[in-house]
Order: structure tokens, then sequence, then C-alpha cells
């Protein structure tokens, strides 16, 4: 039976990618292979990620530091102030192929899977249309405050995924600080693998969790987690 393997923030955890694979028994030419965005940065081997997300012909959702590295690499290209961007996304931007490039840019903000389940990089306004969701919601959102406005702090709110409403399961990454997150219908599948945390993993349809040890901590983290 084919199954779907949703995967939280790699952030360039190569081998921690592959081990997550092989314990949720990843089949190539059967299985289809789902991730919740942020790929690359931060981590070991961003190219290396990518190399495998396109070899194995797997879908993404844009996350924002994919999106911070594709901008990076625009502002190399023409001239700009590349140096506004940290120096390890300006070396990771300049590494990217033309084939990499093309592949990031073209990731939606949302995919709607088959099995009822919405995928987005960070958080959806409760009761808002996929279609109205504001892009840097999409990319940054952690928190719903009380008006329901949408931030990506977490201290003025509390975390949007208690208040989505269903029908649709909204699978999510973004969020280290929270952790792995489990609400009636919404999962927040990133648990800090760059950090030093677990690299996790939703199978469907049966919507079993699967995660392994990060090899180390890559990244130390910050009092606030960026995501």
């Amino acid at each position: 039976m084919e199954k779907t393997i949703v995967v939280g923030d790699v952030h360039g955890c190569l081998d921690e990618l592959q081990a997550l694979l092989d314990a949720s028994d990843f089949r190539p030419s059967v299985d289809r292979l789902v991730f919740v965005g942020d790929l690359i940065n931060k981590g070991p081997d961003s190219i290396g990620v990518l190399r495998l997300a396109r070899a194995l012909g797997a879908r993404a959702v844009l996350g924002n530091h994919d999106e911070l590295v594709l901008r990076a690499a625009h502002a190399l290209d023409v001239g700009a102030d590349a140096a506004r961007f940290d120096e390890d996304v300006r070396a990771l931007a300049a590494r990217l192929s033309a084939d990499d490039r093309a592949w990031i840019g073209a990731l939606p903000l949302t995919l709607t899977l088959d099995e009822h389940v919405v995928v987005v990089h960070a958080g959806l306004v409760p009761r808002l249309p996929l279609d109205r969701q504001p892009r840097d919601l999409c990319l940054t959102m952690r928190s719903i405050r009380p008006d329901g406005t949408g931030t990506k702090r977490l201290e003025e709110g509390e975390p949007w995924a208690s208040r989505w409403p269903g029908p649709d399961h909204v699978l999510f990454g973004h969020d280290a600080v929270r952790g792995l997150q489990v609400w009636p219908h919404a999962t927040g599948l990133d648990t800090g693998c760059v950090y030093g945390g677990r690299l996790t993993a939703m199978i469907l349809p049966e919507r079993r969790l699967v995660s392994v040890p990060a090899r180390r901590v890559w990244r130390a983290p910050r009092a606030r987690a960026s995501g």
C-alpha cells in the first residue's frame, strides 16, 4: 500500500533525513515524500538535502529559510546589498545550482494532500480560506492573538494550531521552541533536529509519528529559535 511521509524541518541535516526515511520504511518507487519547508540552511549539508529531495521526486512547501537563501542568491546575481544576509547564508546561496534554485522557486505556500491533509510551513489563520492566507504568516506564523490575527511571536498569543477548527488536518513546522505539537486538527513536526533534537515525520494515511535523534547539535539554539 502506498504511504505518504511528511517530514519536519530538515535544515540541511542529511544523515538524519536518510535515517528517518529508513525508519519510515520509505520505498522510493512506491511512497510519496513531502516536506514542510526549511529543507536548507543552518545544518551541515543543505545541498545534499536538496539533491536527495529532487532525486526522490519529493514535494514540499516553501519555508522561510528556503526563501531567505533564494533571496540571497538573487542579491548575489544582481549585485545588490548581499551583505545584509549572514555569511553562511551567502555561502549557501552561492552554491545553489540553477536546478536547485528553480526547484525552490517553484515551491508553493500550501499543499493539499489526498488524505484531507494540508501542509504549510509555519501557520494558517483559522477560518480564513487557503487562497486568502497571508504569505508572510504562511512562512513565519507561530501564534494567534486574542483578536484572531496571526503573529510570529510566541509570547503574543497561543499556538495557532490550538485554534484550527478543521476539518482538514494541517501539518506544519517552523516552531522548534514548542517542539512536537499534537492538536485535534493540526500537528507540528518541527522537533529541532538542527538544534540537537529530533527529526520527525508523520506517515499517512494512518497518521503515525516517526522520529530519529540528531547526530549532534549542528546549530546552538537561541533563546527563541528562529525556526
